[in-house]
């Protein structure tokens, strides 16, 4: 198992895109590094040929340093936590300067769409999280891996969040919470949500992530609005049923920036040697990290710390 990250740069005479088998948990902790320590970090992941359908990747990035655009999205990491999602964008922002930095909410379809390239075909599936019991641990979690959903005939249920968003499974996810826990009110975390109004016909929902499908053919026939990572829609169309607490910028910004820092503690090894070295006779694909030498480590810092006096005001 892995966490597939494509990695594309792109500029006026085409694109390379270079895939990593395990860095999409990170992928934020390494843009924050700026981009003079992170594009030449980028590039040096092996190159990829073909493309991985668009559900099985779970962060990207597109840097085109002529138009000074990046593009990303990611399935996990400080920008999926509602605690630190805020404040990791605004440092990457700031990481950034005079660059435009974009989340991707369509994940890799978003990413090829921006090269030109039509999407990977949808598969017919959908994987519903399961509905879970109020007290759930998961809930309780600093992190919830969730998805809450609200109704119009005053319900809110909880989902677990690790397979696909609650809006793709259209008018059956009614059907399939008719008898599921209520919950009455949510006021914790969570990573997504939705709100349905089955008498008005109306659909909002929201993420932290990314989702490769499209959700208005979900629903035919209802209104469906897309509120993109602003939990606070799904608040006032809920009536309040679903009200997260506000996350504590000052110790977001410093928890974010205390993860980037470690990230790019020192110098780190090739990965790939290693193993190859360890294990003589082992097949190994490609897709690792490539090595970091101190000076690009200290340039990720300065970056790091510069976005953070900057958010912080000082």
């Amino acid at each position: 198992m892995g966490n597939r990250a494509v990695f594309v740069i792109a500029g006026p005479d085409g694109h390379t895109r270079h895939r990593s088998s395990f860095g999409a948990v990170d992928l934020a902790l390494d843009l924050l590094g700026g981009p003079e320590a992170a594009l030449p970090f980028l590039r040096e992941h092996a190159r990829e040929e073909g493309w991985y359908p668009d559900d099985m990747i779970e962060a990207g990035v597109l840097a085109d340093p002529a138009r000074g655009l990046l593009l990303l999205f990611a399935w996990e990491g400080p920008t999926a936590s509602p605690r630190t999602r805020a404040a990791a964008l605004e440092l990457l922002r700031n990481a950034w300067p005079g660059w435009e930095v974009r989340w991707l909410y369509d994940g890799q379809r978003g990413l090829r769409a921006h090269l030109g390239l039509g999407p990977e075909e949808d598969r017919a599936t959908v994987y519903p999280g399961p509905a879970l019991e109020p007290g759930h641990e998961e809930i309780l979690d600093p992190d919830p891996m969730v998805a809450v959903v609200t109704t119009g005939d005053g319900r809110c249920h909880v989902l677990a969040y690790i397979e696909d968003h609650p809006v793709e499974e259209g008018p059956a996810l009614l059907d399939r919470l008719r008898d599921a826990p209520d919950h009455g009110s949510h006021r914790l975390g969570a990573e997504a949500g939705i709100h349905v109004d089955a008498e008005r016909r109306r659909v909002g929902w929201w993420l932290n992530t990314a989702r490769s499908r499209p959700a208005a053919p979900c629903w035919p026939g209802w209104t469906v609005e897309f509120w993109e990572d602003r939990r606070e829609e799904h608040r006032k169309a809920s009536g309040g049923r679903f009200d997260p607490p506000a996350p504590d910028r000052a110790a977001a910004l410093a928890a974010v920036r205390d993860e980037a820092l470690e990230r790019w503690a020192g110098p780190r090894g090739d990965a790939r040697a290693r193993l190859a070295a360890a294990h003589p006779h082992i097949a190994l694909g490609s897709g690792f990290a490539p090595a970091v030498a101190a000076e690009r480590a200290a340039t990720a810092r300065a970056a790091i710390e510069a976005a953070y006096r900057k958010a912080a005001g000082g």
